[in-house]
């Protein structure tokens, strides 16, 4: 069997879908993350994907690593084309074998899978409300931004409604619902430490991305003073930066995302160094149903995944939602919380080809929310 073809599909609201297809007909599809670049993306994609045209798809360690170790390497960019290359070869594997991607990677260690449902959108509102009903819909876990935008220094006013916020959860539901707080790295440093203080008495899941990535040093200091579990990884694009993570002992839960730190086995590899340092996985996926499709994957052979984020109703899909381009909806169905163990071959999943299709003509235009703050300089989105 050989690669003999390629298909990019850019997407409403924000996503990039990609087909490979084999000489023999079994075809394979991925998903890449639009962000800001879909240009961008989508031509490294087709740059990418003639170097793999001939070749065996069942070879996905060794066209990984010739994809990945060109001079420059790494960055979202490349990661996120790697990535859905990477996982359209596992969908073509599996088909081919008639196996779930994850009975390659040692089967199945769960006989369901908890998620979490987002509430309160960009700037969290009505999240009481929104808790209530995710609650009466079956699920036990939610999360929700914190803020929205802050100063490096900001007032006790954004401070006090941050807590009303939660507040407002638990005055309604207790600890029936478990509540992790985004962070987004919309927060500074100062306001971070202050936060981080004034909502340990509220017992959250999690705090999110309690500051950017690239602020190493702040994570340290932040996440050993800070007596709530510190989840961050979903900007990290390769192992090697989770690396830096587990060195210096800095979060308790990492969110890799499958669509960007390298696709399916490459994000187990770094699930499985997490487990060394005793560290859970929460793995990110707010984006569309074929990297969704993909981290369930992952998420039944990996045994430190304690629970996933998906994207049915987030308040990003404007148009179209996370099942309408799945023929078998069945696969994202929650029952009180909790997903079924995919057994369908490959991904496990239908795609509406001839719906791709259209939607794809209308062309897709997704930019991240631009915020600035009260002085007018830039904020954090």
């Amino acid at each position: 069997m050989k690669i003999s073809s390629f298909k990019i599909y850019e997407v409403k609201p924000r996503w990039i879908f990609i087909k490979i297809i084999t000489d023999e007909g079994i075809e394979g599809w991925g998903e890449m993350i639009s962000g800001t670049k879909t240009e961008a993306v989508t031509a490294c994609a087709n740059e990418m994907c003639k170097k793999i045209i001939g070749r065996d798809p069942f070879d996905i360690e060794a066209l990984w690593q010739e994809l990945y170790r060109s001079f420059f390497r790494g960055g979202p960019i490349n990661m996120t084309v790697i990535s859905g290359i990477e996982t359209a070869l596992w969908d073509i594997k599996g088909k081919y074998y008639n196996m779930p991607v994850y009975e390659f990677l040692g089967g199945k260690v769960r006989d369901k899978l908890k998620v979490y449902s987002w509430i309160g959108g960009d700037r969290p509102n009505n999240v009481a409300e929104e808790a209530k009903q995710r609650f009466d819909q079956g699920f036990t876990a939610v999360k929700m931004n914190a803020t929205e935008e802050l100063h490096y220094i900001d007032s006790y006013e954004k401070v006090d409604q941050v807590l009303e916020r939660i507040n407002s959860i638990k005055e309604l539901l207790g600890n029936k619902v478990q509540v992790g707080i985004d962070f987004h790295g919309r927060v500074h440093k100062p306001m971070a430490k202050i936060l981080i203080k004034e909502l340990e008495p509220f017992r959250p899941m999690f705090i999110e991305e309690p500051v950017l990535p690239e602020n190493w040093d702040a994570i340290i200091d932040i996440a050993k003073n800070s007596p709530i579990p510190i989840a961050t990884g979903e900007r990290l694009s390769t192992r090697w930066e989770f690396k830096r993570l587990f060195n210096n002992n800095s979060v308790d839960i990492i969110q890799p995302d499958v669509a960007l730190a390298g696709g399916i086995l490459e994000t187990r590899k770094i699930a499985a160094a997490a487990e060394m340092y005793d560290i859970a996985v929460a793995p990110h996926a707010p984006y569309g149903s074929i990297a969704l499709a993909a981290t369930l994957q992952l998420d039944m052979c990996t045994p430190n995944v304690f629970i996933q984020e998906q994207s049915l109703g987030i308040h990003y899909n404007k148009g179209f939602d996370l099942i309408d381009f799945v023929k078998n909806k069945e696969i994202f169905m929650f029952k009180d919380g909790y997903l079924d163990v995919p057994e369908k071959p490959g991904l496990g999943i239908e795609i509406d080809e001839d719906l791709v299709k259209k939607v794809a003509a209308e062309g897709l235009v997704w930019s991240n929310p631009k915020w600035k703050n009260y002085d007018g300089t830039i904020a954090e989105w």
